[in-house]
């Protein structure tokens, strides 16, 4: 079988390669992944076939929330030092979107020429990738709750990555996530990242269950809470716990002056967003441990980082300073990230909250069960006077968790809507000119589109 397919590798090649072309002409934007889901029906392993791939120099990136974010940090500290970097920096985390990368990287017979490989991957399909890029290091940043119709049960997913961990590998784990950390358990090549605590650290009241430990199945304690799930642990039962000191630790954050330290090295930083301390650690592990990389080199890099566009964005609009957060709608946890944002923010403010249904493939459904698993109390805190809840279907869901927290309701609307001028209008009339806006990207996309056009309106 592997022969017979090899012998398919050069016509799979060429075929990804000349729909790479095509789409360089008609939308450079797009086919992050469609060479290569092209070409796997010639080749399915076509990934395998291409050479001179050294796996210690190969970097998977899985988990929940994170990988794209860390995987286009640690390829832009990589490359601002110097070394060739071949990745999938568009976020096509599948097989196909790896063989569409490394098509457009290699000659025509199929050999690359990079330092280090650098590739995020689908949690669900890395024992697919790993078949074919069997890669030394491993980094995963957090195993939670995510994307229910296709993922199930976050074990179901624990089970997927544990499958392909191996002596051979080394692995980079979050020191503060309780299942990605379990892997220790499976091997002892290990190094530990993680976050000390911050202004933004919290803690849970008692009405909040937290998950199971993965090793006993008993009941954790959490210390502390840097990001949702994510924080100093310890299992009642078995004392399976958070090294007390990891390997690369973000310790001393300083908001103000956005400066950090990492290992003793003071350092600054480009994004304050909680979550994102979580990849400055990983980012400094990797890059110190498999390119060798001073702590100093690696901060150094740090200046000029551009994270993934679209995810946050400040604008202005008929008055109005807007700042919008996308957030992943398939999962609680980057909703709470984002809520935990707004709410550092004491000063008056309204808060525009379009959460949609997840219809990702037959049979779709209405899923709305992120805000029930948010708390939403330190945000109702933060000195919230309006909240505005639309889309479709899941605004009344949205209301109805707002409801839970003792809200003056007289202050909540609901509107079963996307129309970007019903948005706007209800932006315009609120006394408010501090305005947050949580909503996914396509109906952000309708916004930003509708501001252009009625500045270009005015400005006519």
């Amino acid at each position: 079988m592997e022969n017979k397919t090899s012998l398919r590798f050069p016509l799979a090649l060429t075929l990804a390669k000349g729909i790479n072309k095509l789409v360089n002409i008609i939308d450079p934007t797009r086919g992050t992944n469609l060479s290569g889901e092209k070409a796997l029906l010639i080749d399915p392993y076509m990934v395998s076939h291409f050479k001179n791939i050294d796996p210690s120099k190969v970097i998977l990136i899985t988990g929940t929330n994170g990988k794209s974010s860390s995987t286009n940090l640690i390829t832009h500290i990589l490359r601002e030092n110097g070394f060739k970097v071949i990745s999938n920096l568009e976020g096509a985390n599948l097989l196909s979107g790896i063989a569409t990368s490394l098509a457009k990287e290699s000659d025509l017979k199929g050999n690359t020429d990079a330092d280090f490989y650098v590739f995020e991957t689908d949690e669900r399909y890395l024992p697919l990738i790993y078949e074919q890029l069997p890669a030394k290091n491993l980094l995963v940043m957090n195993l939670q709750k995510d994307q229910v119709q296709r993922n199930g049960d976050p074990d179901f997913i624990y089970q997927k990555v544990k499958s392909v961990i191996n002596p051979e590998i080394k692995l980079f784990l979050n020191n503060e996530e309780p299942r990605s950390k379990s892997f220790e358990t499976d091997n002892t090549n290990v190094i530990y990242f993680g976050v000390e605590p911050h202004k933004e650290t919290f803690n849970k009241d008692e009405s909040f269950p937290t998950e199971a430990c993965p090793i006993c199945h008993h009941k954790l304690d959490f210390n502390y809470y840097n990001v949702d799930g994510v924080g100093q642990f310890e299992c009642t039962n078995c004392n399976f716990k958070s090294q007390p000191v990891p390997d690369y630790s973000i310790s001393d954050i300083d908001y103000e002056n956005k400066e950090l330290i990492v290992n003793g090295v003071k350092g600054s930083f480009p994004y304050d967003y909680p979550f994102m301390f979580y990849n400055y650690a990983a980012a400094a592990a990797v890059c110190k441990e498999v390119a060798g990389l001073s702590e100093k080199e690696i901060l150094n890099s740090f200046h000029n980082f551009e994270n993934i566009g679209g995810r946050f964005e400040t604008f202005e609009f008929g008055g109005k300073t807007i700042k919008y957060m996308r957030i992943k709608q398939e999962n609680p946890d980057t909703l709470q990230s984002a809520l935990n944002t707004i709410a550092q923010d004491k000063e008056q403010k309204a808060v525009f909250l379009g959460l949609y249904p997840i219809h990702d493939f037959t049979p779709g459904y209405t899923n709305s069960f992120y805000t029930y698993d948010c708390d939403f109390k330190p945000l109702i805190e933060s000195n919230v006077d309006y909240f505005y809840c639309f889309s479709p279907a899941v605004c009344y869901d949205t209301a109805l968790r707002i409801s839970y927290e003792d809200f003056d309701m007289e202050k909540v609307e609901i509107e079963e809507t996307e129309d970007p001028e019903k948005i706007f209008n209800k932006i315009i009339e609120t006394d408010n000119t501090n305005i947050y806006l949580i909503t996914w990207l396509h109906t952000f996309e309708d916004l930003k589109k509708y501001v252009k056009s009625k500045q270009e309106e005015s400005n006519g």
